[in-house]
């Protein structure tokens, strides 16, 4: 395990994680997730209301955090990914300006282009 940031991690390739992380990113902006979600707060209360034993509604509160739980590790990591990808496209937009100015276009030039690429891999 490790604390580095995610836009640091593994290279130039994306590891399991981050692919798992943007599926997950994906799928819940989707209208099918948001009713997911409807049917889980739905239960939720019908638990409740019903009179059902506790641990019945424990267990509808329980499943309910570690949803919550679980997007916000997961979204909070895809955020980080595109802040750090949109900061290299500004270093680059601005070593590609400097290098303008100086002369002829050489390395920021070239790293200005891999960076347009970038949303492509994030």
């Amino acid at each position: 395990m490790t604390i580095q940031h995610p836009a640091d991690r593994g290279g130039d390739g994306r590891g399991n994680f981050e692919r798992l992380a943007e599926g997950t990113s994906r799928f819940t902006s989707s209208p099918a997730f948001f009713g997911l979600c409807l049917l889980l707060v739905a239960g939720a209360v019908a638990v409740h209301f019903a009179g059902l034993d506790l641990k019945w509604q424990v267990l509808a509160g329980d499943c309910m955090t570690a949803v919550t739980l679980f997007l916000l590790a997961l979204l909070k990591n895809s955020e980080l990914r595109a802040e750090r990808a949109i900061q290299r496209k500004l270093d680059a937009i601005a070593a590609a300006i400097l290098e303008a100015r100086e002369g002829a276009p050489g390395k920021a030039h070239d790293d200005l282009r891999a960076a347009i690429r970038m949303e492509e891999e994030t």
